[in-house]
């Protein structure tokens, strides 16, 4: 028989409890770290270590758990399935559940757990080379030292060192739980010895379930487990509650942050960079900055103090100024947004373009070097290259049942304190006066001009000061 390492194995990834703990409707599995969910980067290394195929063991939010998977690797043509257990009736049910869908062809099965999203694939890499070096063990596992074993499964050996069974916690003796080697839940078996250990477990434990780890006991009596102590015992621990949750996210925020400055970057320690977010070299991360989802920074971008980007794709040597906040849009190479601009999703910032202070934009485009600096809404529109739109100008878009369009032309000057009523197009070169409401098109060059005529009243100003006071005296 060819060894493990080299015959397809399928991984099985148990995710059907509901996770109590957590203190939510969401399936465990599915809270989320670095904008993706646990069960992701349990699937990831899998797929990393070489598992042709994937079964996730479902129950709990089944719907949601599976709808996330198929979104995520089904949709990508990645071989990940799901198989349901009904009842929650331990981890070795829950296995049993999956092994009709095995494929024909699988020799080896990787057993996983959905809440470990610290997974090192190296690590797992290790657990098939044991198993391959080891040609008469049924199975391999991992097992890692602790300080705290409280909880965890203990490694029992016999004299000689081997592996001969694990303890549940539960059911260990006070001896037992003075043990430090733990099992973190991670195990390879040969496909035709694990179904045999499975249909041979039993509930006879203190909690009434089918313990998978039973099988371990079963190997060291069908020619050993080959135990594979970790190297780093942080990257196999489980998720069970929030403060657990936030401790695994903030390590991965770290692997992230390594990553990203082993290929050039510089970011700095408070800044958090999801999962799904790609950085170019010498691009500048600074403080408090937060990137999620799909976010890409271009080559020598600077995203400054406080910024929240969201899907933006930032084009090479743009500089995004702090506490600006922006979602799927994009920013081109060379331009300036912020500080404290919005925006919205939809907008299009064309290359040294600048969106200033106070600007919120939505669903516009603002064409090559078109600027406008400050206090301003711009929604649905198409702003001009080289256009110039002035401080508190509002595209009026909304009609109470529609939204309408402006379009400024190349060049058009747009006056301060400007409300620009769509649907209405500004031509090329245009001029509109500080102050005017235009409702009507403007054409190329021409100056728009709408204000209600001043009038200065001599000596007035005094006049009232004095009513005024009079009247508070009485």
């Amino acid at each position: 028989m060819a060894t493990a390492q080299q015959a397809p194995f399928t991984a099985v990834i148990l995710a059907a409890g509901q996770g109590t703990r957590m203190k939510s409707a969401r399936p465990k599995v599915l809270h989320e770290l670095c904008g993706r969910p646990m069960l992701h980067y349990v699937v990831d290394a899998a797929l990393a270590a070489g598992a042709s195929d994937v079964v996730v063991v479902v129950g709990h939010g089944r719907a949601e758990v599976s709808a996330a998977l198929d979104k995520a690797f089904s949709a990508h043509g990645k071989s990940v399935r799901t198989a349901l257990q009904p009842e929650q009736r331990g981890t070795g049910d829950a296995v049993r559940c999956a092994m009709p869908q095995l494929k024909p062809s699988t020799e080896a099965v990787l057993i996983l757990c959905g809440d470990t999203p610290l997974l090192d694939p190296g690590q797992l890499t290790q657990l098939l080379d044991a198993l391959a070096g080891a040609s008469d063990a049924p199975m391999a596992l991992l097992t890692a030292q602790v300080a705290d074993p409280t909880g965890y499964g203990r490694m029992l050996r016999d004299g000689s060192g081997r592996v001969i069974g694990i303890r549940e916690h539960k059911d260990a003796s006070p001896e037992e739980r003075a043990i430090t080697e733990v099992n973190p839940g991670v195990y390879l078996a040969r496909s035709a010895f694990l179904e045999r250990a499975l249909a041979g477990l039993t509930t006879d434990n203190a909690q009434g379930e089918l313990y998978l780890t039973d099988i371990v006991a079963q190997a060291a009596k069908a020619g050993g487990a080959a135990a594979v102590v970790a190297r780093d015992a942080g990257s196999l621990v489980g998720i069970n509650d929030r403060a657990q949750l936030a401790a695994a996210e903030e390590v991965l925020y770290g692997r992230i942050a390594d990553r990203l400055r082993r290929g050039g970057v510089t970011i700095r320690t408070s800044a958090r960079v999801d999962a799904g977010v790609a950085v170019e070299a010498d691009a500048v991360i600074e403080h408090a900055v937060v990137l999620r989802g799909q976010t890409r920074v271009g080559a020598g971008a600077r995203i400054d103090v406080g910024s929240v980007l969201t899907d933006v794709v930032v084009e090479a040597g743009a500089s995004v100024k702090p506490y600006t906040v922006a979602s799927q849009s994009s920013i081109g190479a060379g331009a300036q947004i912020g500080p404290f601009s919005h925006l919205r999703p939809d907008s299009q910032i064309e290359a040294d373009a600048h969106i200033g202070n106070f600007v919120e934009t939505k669903k516009t485009v603002v064409r090559k070097g078109a600027k406008a600096n400050h206090l301003a809404y711009l929604g649905d529109g198409d702003i001009g290259e080289g256009a110039n739109v002035g401080a508190g100008t509002i595209f009026c878009n909304y009609d109470g049942f529609r939204k309408h369009r402006t379009e400024i032309g190349p060049g058009a000057f747009i006056g301060s304190d400007s409300q620009i009523v769509a649907p209405v197009k500004i031509g090329a070169g245009a001029y509109v006066a500080t102050g005017t409401t235009v409702t009507r098109d403007v054409p190329e060059d021409a100056l728009a001009i709408g204000r209600v005529k001043q009038e200065n009243k001599e000596g007035y100003a005094a006049k009232l000061k004095a009513r005024l006071k009079d009247a508070a005296k009485k």
